[in-house]
């Protein structure tokens, strides 16, 4: 196997530890023992722990990216379609360990975590980039002013439903 492929299926490996675990063990001897290896040898495939972090949240990110897209629509839609799309979108418990890691990252990020920051930042404009393209808004400003309105709603009914409060925000977007 190339270096470039172990590197690969570190990341995927890690991607999923973080996933089921998330970033409060992700010191290097907890992720070295997660893949089997050694941290000497994690840092033989990443320059340091902020390189292999962001290249396993990265890979996060493109997975939650894939089952976003399940969600597309053909056309671009009312953000009334979308927003019931894609709450009960987030709220699944197959979506869950996503939005539990971007929670966490969120309040990393909050606490000063520049790696969650930068990642972070970068997720959720690509996130609101997705949400432009999915809303039927002619006018530029006001479709971007949308997607953020949405993605604020979504993030909302993801914190609420860490809280306990899931059922209610699910319940909000049932028909009738």
């Amino acid at each position: 196997m190339s270096r470039s492929d172990r590197k690969s299926q570190l990341t995927r490996t890690l991607a999923d530890h973080v996933l089921a675990n998330g970033l409060g063990g992700a010191s290097l001897r907890p992720l070295a023992a997660a893949v089997g290896t050694s941290d000497r040898m994690l840092l033989y495939y990443f320059p340091d722990k902020t390189a292999l972090i962001t290249a396993v949240l990265e890979e996060v990110a493109v997975r939650m990216t894939m089952l976003l897209d399940t969600q597309r629509g053909e056309e671009p839609v009312a953000v009334e379609v979308l927003e019931a799309r894609l709450l009960p979108l987030v709220l699944d418990p197959l979506v869950w360990p996503f939005m539990q890691l971007w929670l966490e990252m969120a309040a990393l990020a909050a606490r000063g975590d520049e790696t969650c920051a930068r990642v972070g930042e970068g997720i959720a404009q690509g996130f609101v980039a997705w949400l432009e393209t999915q809303l039927a808004i002619d006018d530029l400003a006001e479709r971007s002013r949308t997607a953020l309105r949405l993605l604020i709603t979504i993030e909302g009914g993801v914190l609420l439903k860490s809280l306990g409060l899931g059922e209610g925000v699910a319940a909000l977007v049932q028909p009738g």
